[in-house]
């Protein structure tokens, strides 16, 4: 069969995604040179919107998230946490490239890194350190200049000057107040209301400074690269108390030992964290319920009572 009788070559389905040459056009922009799109193939990191590799002949890569228009607000908080870890000095980011916000798709270009999980004893202590320079990075008040997001749950980041305050109006009253309006009962709401007035009792003898937060460090969103550099990404970017992104990183199958210890000697935790540490992990474990569904109920319980608890006997 010739080449006037052959019949047309179908589509590359990794070439079919119609955002791909709005996504090539910014590229070009920023690279300013030719770049064309030879391979765009699904990677993981695309859980709330589609990620791709893309790159052009010559092996140039870069990660995309792509969605509809209603993921533009993410993607744009995104780009803003991103730059801010990056100012700090601290942790590794991948670099934004480019955004749109264009309906009928929006899109994030970062730089495309090879990353693995950190494996050794080394590499969990490098990490700490980089952890304690971005906690070290000090602003004035609790919350962020925008509000962003955590997953696709809304995080809103007024400042304010008490952290206290910010933590139960900004973060634990909203997830309790989705959890309600989804229907996971009003026992896990009665909970709730016992406990926000009891959280100012975990901070009468500790006072945590205003520091730069990941807002979402789980051993998911944490990387390094060939060498070691530690890299962070996906973040929720606010000021808070360092101890809220340590309670994070324990949840769901935590940072090797070696981080912990070396954030300890690198900077000490205040005796009473444990229990703080509850405080933060009913944050997220809410989140994963109003995401998830309900097989985070019976967690979520969990924390609230045993918070409500030991807050009592404190009272008592």
């Amino acid at each position: 069969m010739n080449a006037t009788t052959s019949p047309p070559e179908p589509p590359r389905p990794d070439l079919a995604h119609p955002a791909l040459p709005a996504i090539e056009h910014a590229i070009r922009a920023h690279v300013g040179n030719a770049f064309h799109i030879s391979s765009a193939r699904p990677v993981g990191g695309g859980s709330i919107h589609t990620a791709l590799r893309v790159e052009d002949a010559t092996g140039r890569a870069y990660f995309v998230k792509v969605g509809d228009a209603t993921c533009a607000p993410m993607f744009e908080a995104e780009a803003d946490g991103l730059a801010a870890i990056a100012a700090s000095a601290s942790l590794r980011t991948p670099a934004v490239i480019a955004r749109s916000s264009e309906a009928p798709h929006a899109f994030l270009v970062l730089e495309y890194l090879e990353l693995r999980p950190l494996q050794s004893a080394e590499e969990g202590a490098r990490y700490a350190d980089a952890l304690v320079r971005l906690h070290r990075d000090r602003g004035h008040g609790f919350g962020w200049h925008r509000d962003n997001f955590i997953g696709r749950t809304p995080q809103a980041n007024a400042p304010h000057a008490n952290w206290a305050h910010f933590f139960v109006e900004h973060r634990l009253r909203p997830q309790f107040a989705l959890a309600r309006a989804s229907g996971f009962g009003n026992e896990l709401h009665r909970e709730g209301e016992r406990l926000f007035d009891r959280v100012p009792a975990l901070f009468l003898d500790y006072r945590p400074q205003e520091s730069l937060l990941h807002g979402d460090l789980w051993h998911g969103n944490a990387a390094v690269l060939a060498d070691g550099t530690p890299v962070v990404f996906d973040p929720a970017v606010h000021r808070g108390d360092r101890e809220s992104d340590l309670a994070m990183s324990e949840l769901f199958g935590g940072f090797p030992s070696s981080f912990y210890a070396e954030y300890r000697k690198a900077w000490p935790l205040h005796e009473d964290y444990e229990q703080r540490k509850l405080l933060y992990s009913l944050y997220h474990v809410l989140n994963h319920l109003n995401l998830f569904g309900r097989g985070y109920l019976r967690e979520a319980m969990r924390l609230a009572t045993r918070l409500n608890e030991e807050l009592g006997r404190r009272r008592d």
